[in-house]
């Protein structure tokens, strides 16, 4: 004899069904879009021949050393953690933005370069270091230009030009047509993206 499901039942069975097929849905847009799961912190880089970049080498002193073609640096997540401290590491690798005032290079006047804290590629001079007034460092160009990468950002709703160390794509600041001659360029760096060297007596 034929039994009607309960109604109660009948409601269950097709949430049920309705939830599977979304997932499944789901799950096939994720596959066709092309995503992929994000790599977990600890999972090692995939092996492969390393990528070259071209950077300009510095002494200590800031004496040009000339053009090498080195290895790209790249790491996981959980090697730059153990390497950087929490602000440097949400800076160069997640873009972090350290508050004015409050990074140890706004206000130095040392002479010396400043380093990447990431792979110590040489970024910028004490010599076009300049008092921009916005609390963090600021230059008016880069020791070479081959030492920082330029690109697009828009995010929070605003279009500006991101800098990344070349070696290492560490996020180091953005770039504005604010600053002052020759280039008119304000170059407004994170404190924590740099290592600061004192400027060397010899090589």
């Amino acid at each position: 004899m034929f039994t009607q499901e309960p109604v109660a039942q009948r409601i269950i069975s097709r949430r049920v069904f309705f939830l599977s097929a979304a997932s499944i849905a789901g799950g096939l847009y994720y596959l066709m879009s092309g995503r992929q799961e994000p790599v977990e912190a600890g999972t090692p880089v995939p092996a492969g021949p390393p990528k070259m970049v071209s950077i300009v080498n510095f002494s200590d002193s800031g004496k040009k050393l000339g053009v090498v073609e080195v290895e790209k640096v790249v790491k996981t997540d959980a090697e730059w953690k153990k390497q950087l401290g929490p602000t440097a590491f949400e800076i160069t690798r997640h873009a972090d933005t350290e508050s004015p005032f409050t990074g140890k290079y706004w206000n130095l006047h040392d002479k010396g370069i400043y380093r990447c804290i990431c792979c110590d590629t040489a970024l910028f001079s004490s010599d076009t270091k300049f008092e921009s007034g916005t609390g963090w460092p600021s230059f008016w160009e880069p020791l070479a230009k081959e030492n920082v990468t330029n690109s697009s950002d828009s995010s929070f709703g605003m279009d500006r030009v991101a800098n990344a160390c070349t070696r290492c794509d560490a996020h180091l600041g953005h770039l504005f047509d604010d600053g002052p001659k020759p280039t008119g360029l304000r170059y407004c760096m994170n404190s924590g993206a740099l290592r600061f060297v004192k400027l060397a007596t010899a090589d």
